[in-house]
């Protein structure tokens, strides 16, 4: 109350003054504005008391006192965790900006390779070759450990029969020159007996370069290579064979005296025409002969368990139409109803460009062993890998996969 006597005491004090110098007009009217004003102040205060809340003042002095007790009051609590939140959230989105850049970049390139797969599935007879590669695959593993068996029983069957055979290397250092091995100790010079004695074609050409004479003692496999094509020096297990090295194993060892060799000859045979093929490309009627080729092979190992399995397999490959893999549509190039199994294969061009790249890393394998070696290499492996090198560079998504490999094919064909 005293208060407010005050202040109208110097409101009138203002207004004389004010009168005196002719400028105040209306001053009953402004003093009733100023008390409207307060009057309006002091009941929102009384509300806001009335609601269990505080005065300003009084809310102030009590945050005051609590943030000297604490230096984590509610208030800074609440600042901290807004800038945490802010924080958190400029970082997800430069996250987030970061991961659409990487996802982008991954579709762009998925689909570079996504439609030249489909530019090369557009031909029929390229997908045929495709799809004979790949039976090609399923059938070498199915044959792994089957072979890989055989061999630590016929390499313990010979220690066991020939006690000159456990002794080791004299000299360790027996090692062959091409097709030939001459100059070996005598328990080296044993064991190329006996793997003579074991082959079917001994008067042939022996592939001895495949092999490390001293390690024939303890190493099933090194005894193995002697029976497959070249270019198996490097291979320490049936894992790292391809399904020619298998084929040949089973083809010139006697060791594989149950089954027809025959069959294993006439899917080699169609192996080599089908790696071979400088176009990359295989008619209907080829097909046709190589699956009956593959049906007998299967029939006469069908006492494996795995190799039922594997017949299955290689039947809904050749009958796949790998052109729905990559369009995903009810596109077939064949008269026949996709059955369940088939389905099973129609898969993302992904899968189909992984198959793609198995086959021609094989062929890229064998040429590369074979052409460095002047005494081995010929017209037609020279000419298989200028047509591959060509191949890969007309196709820049093979070009980029294997791009390794086509350095090394660009400098032997500087060496010409």
């Amino acid at each position: 109350m005293r208060e407010v006597k005050r202040r109208t005491l110097l409101l009138y004090n203002q207004r004389d003054k004010l009168l005196q110098e002719g400028q105040a007009e209306r001053p009953k009217q402004s003093q009733r504005l100023r008390d409207q004003d307060e009057d309006e102040k002091r009941k929102h205060l009384l509300r806001q008391k009335g609601r269990g809340g505080e005065l300003p003042e009084k809310k102030r002095r009590r945050e005051k006192s609590e943030e000297k007790k604490s230096p984590t009051s509610p208030r800074q609590k609440e600042a901290k965790r807004f800038k945490k939140e802010r924080e958190k959230d400029t970082h997800g989105k430069k996250k987030g900006t970061e991961e659409k850049r990487i996802i982008v970049a991954e579709r762009s390139e998925t689909k570079m390779v996504r439609e030249e797969l489909v530019v090369r599935l557009n031909n029929r007879e390229y997908k045929n070759w495709l799809k004979a590669g790949r039976c090609l695959i399923i059938l070498k593993d199915g044959l792994l450990s089957y072979t890989d068996q055989q061999m630590r029983s016929f390499h313990t069957d010979l220690l066991n029969k020939n006690s000159l055979l456990r002794s080791p290397c004299l000299t360790s250092s027996c090692k062959p020159r091409g097709s030939k091995l001459s100059s070996a100790c005598r328990p080296c010079s044993e064991w190329q007996k006996v793997i003579l004695m074991h082959h079917r074609t001994p008067d042939g050409t022996i592939n001895w370069a495949n092999c490390s004479p001293p390690l024939w003692r303890t190493d099933h496999w090194e005894v193995a290579k002697a029976y497959m094509p070249r270019g198996q020096g490097q291979v320490r297990g049936a894992g790292q064979c391809d399904a020619s090295a298998l084929l040949n194993l089973i083809n010139f060892c006697k060791w594989f005296c149950a089954e027809d060799p025959k069959s294993a000859r006439q899917v080699i045979q169609c192996r080599n025409e089908l790696m071979h093929s400088n176009e990359f490309r295989v008619k209907d009627e080829w097909m046709r002969k190589y699956r009956a080729a593959l049906q007998h092979f299967v029939q006469q190992f069908s006492h494996i368990p795995r190799m039922a399995a594997v017949g299955r397999q290689i039947e809904d490959m050749l009958a796949v139409d790998l052109s729905i893999c990559v369009f995903g549509e009810d596109q077939t190039d064949s008269a026949c109803m996709l059955n369940d199994s088939i389905r099973q294969l129609e898969t993302s061009a992904e899968v189909v460009s992984q198959w793609e790249a198995a086959l021609l890393q094989e062929m890229l394998q064998e040429c590369l062993h074979a052409a460095p070696d002047s005494e081995e290499a010929n017209a037609q492996d020279t000419e298989l890998l200028k047509s591959l090198g060509g191949f890969l560079r007309s196709n820049k998504d093979l070009s980029e996969r294997f791009s390794t490999e086509l350095q090394a094919i660009t400098e032997l064909e500087a060496r010409e």
